[in-house]
């Protein structure tokens, strides 16, 4: 017998989809007895929580949407955390969620068991758009619009609810075969393009700045050409690690929470942010003033000028870059500009040198080289994901992603977990969380061990919320609430078949180094207590 179950699993089937993430619930069975007689592999968490930041890795990792599912009620609401997060990194998620039957649908209080009075709603809150399939029949059109929301810049995550009858009811239709979701990509109007190029062609110290939005455009090639016949230094966002070499003689690198870079960009005459909207965490806590002009290029028009003044134009970042590439100049290099990032360099190197952070910097090299230059690695909010936000080197474009969208904690193993089940064993993963943020997904160890991923786990216990004890006492004076009570991380790991071992900030390179090149999940411990450089600006 197919069901409105057959018809969500052969539409996922149709668009290309071979992997669903999520947990069973009771009113989604339907959907999980379609999945038993299919070819989609099914990658089951513990929580819904972690099941959607697993999601999220593997569209990372694979730059194509990942259909997760959420069971009604408590899983649905469960799962927002990490849907929150994919919404504010632009990540490619189609939920599927289960509902009550439709008589409880519209505010009904039947007492059905999940039972919320708009279950949408709550989730509406946090996606890119939301809707509710009511009859088999829709269901196709329904999940095949959410596949082309998704991957339509920006991108995001979309939602389909579906009633438990309309999954259960008997259908007689043929196979869903002939789906398509094509995106839209917002392209730049030429006006906007003549206007921009020529305020770059005049340009005597033009200055880049490349967002996330770079990665997903898979604008990078375009960034490169236009960077180079412009001489103009790029820097990047957190969240566009490797989408300019780190060592090219223009590369300003990524150290935005510094005031040498702050002041670098204030300098430039003309400043052109491709793929960012300028928030917290790329403007410095908002300290950045730029003196020049601003030419903002952004996918999201909700973020053209939300935070500066600027020429905003509405396109997709690699279409509005080749066009930019094509309509400049190309300058001859005379090195000044090559200078002025060497100076720049400089100058944040010497105020680290003032500060006595060898471990740290030497943590982040470590890490760097025991990773191969093509694994990709996820991080938690802990302090060595701030260190890496500015500090290192992803050398492949979107092979470094952490939390720093929404900011939650729990991010990083589960979302490594996912870019595991896509790679395979084609290369490693690496995971590195603190102890605080690694209870968020202990759990998790069993299933990293039921799929055989291979994924390293780097937990970095310091005994508490390290960043939230260095803001504590830089702004009071003392703190509370940070102290935490743990396991011991090496025991628990193995107690789920899991090797692990402890390690040391002198033996780091060569404990990960190992870990990362056996097959499977492996688990390193390593005991220290890292501290940040001083921050220009603390938030808040």
């Amino acid at each position: 017998m197919r069901t409105g179950g057959s018809l969500v699993v052969e539409s996922l089937a149709a668009l290309g989809a071979d992997t669903v993430f999520g947990e069973p619930g009771q009113h989604a069975l339907g959907i999980f007895q379609a999945l038993a007689g299919s070819g989609l592999r099914y990658a089951g968490f513990r929580t819904e929580l972690n099941a959607g930041f697993a999601a999220a890795g593997f569209a990372c990792a694979t730059g194509r949407p990942a259909p997760l599912l959420v069971s009604t009620g408590p899983g649905a609401l469960i799962s927002l955390a990490a849907l929150q997060e994919a919404a504010s990194a632009s990540i490619p998620v189609v939920v599927i969620g289960s509902q009550v039957p439709s008589a409880g649908l519209g505010g009904a209080r039947r007492g059905f068991l999940h039972e919320l009075p708009d279950q949408r709603a709550c989730v509406a809150q946090v996606v890119k758009s939301a809707g509710t399939a009511r009859h088999p029949s829709q269901i196709p059109s329904a999940i095949a619009r959410a596949w082309e929301v998704a991957l339509t810049p920006p991108h995001g995550p979309v939602y389909v609810e579906i009633p438990q009858d309309v999954l259960l009811a008997e259908v007689d239709v043929p196979p869903v075969t002939g789906l398509t979701a094509t995106p839209q990509l917002p392209a730049p109007r030429p006006e906007l393009i003549r206007a921009a190029a020529a305020d770059l062609d005049r340009a005597q110290r033009p200055v880049i700045l490349a967002g996330g939005g770079v990665v997903r455009a898979g604008a990078e090639d375009a960034l490169l050409e236009l960077a180079e016949k412009l001489r103009a230094p790029v820097a990047t966002t957190f969240g566009a690690k490797g989408a300019f070499p780190w060592l090219h003689p223009l590369s300003a690198r990524s150290w935005l929470e510094d005031q040498h870079t702050t002041d670098f960009l204030t300098d430039a005459d003309v400043l052109l942010v491709v793929g960012s909207g300028l928030g917290e965490l790329s403007s410095n806590y908002h300290t950045f003033r730029p003196r020049g002009r601003v030419i903002q290029i952004e996918a999201d028009p909700g973020k053209l000028e939300a935070n500066l003044p600027a020429l905003g134009v509405h396109a997709d970042a690699r279409l509005a870059l080749a066009e930019l590439a094509s309509a400049v100049s190309a300058r001859e290099p005379d090195g000044a500009a090559e200078a002025r990032v060497d100076e720049l360099l400089t100058k944040i190197r010497h105020r680290l040198d003032g500060q006595d952070l060898g471990t740290e910097r030497a943590l982040v090299e470590a890490i760097r080289a025991a990773l191969p230059d093509a694994a990709p690695s996820f991080w938690d909010m802990t302090i060595l994901a701030y260190w890496a936000w500015s500090a290192f080197d992803a050398r492949v474009s979107g092979a470094m992603q952490s939390a720093q969208g929404a900011g939650g904690l729990g991010y990083g193993f589960p979302a490594a977990l996912g870019a595991a089940v896509a790679l395979g064993d084609q290369r490693p993963v690496l995971a590195v969380s603190g102890d605080g943020g690694a209870m968020y997904g202990i759990s998790e160890l069993a299933t990293a061990r039921q799929l055989g991923l291979n994924a390293t786990w780097l937990i970095v216990d310091d005994g508490g919320y390290g960043i939230l004890r260095e803001y504590m006492t830089d702004a009071f004076g003392a703190t509370f609430g940070t102290e935490l009570a743990r396991p011991d991380f090496v025991a628990l790991a193995e107690s789920f078949g899991v090797p692990a071992r402890r390690s040391t900030p002198e033996d780091l390179e060569r404990d990960l180094a190992a870990a990362l090149a056996e097959p499977g999940p492996n688990v390193v411990v390593l005991q220290a207590n890292p501290r940040m450089f001083a921050p220009t600006h603390l938030p808040g």
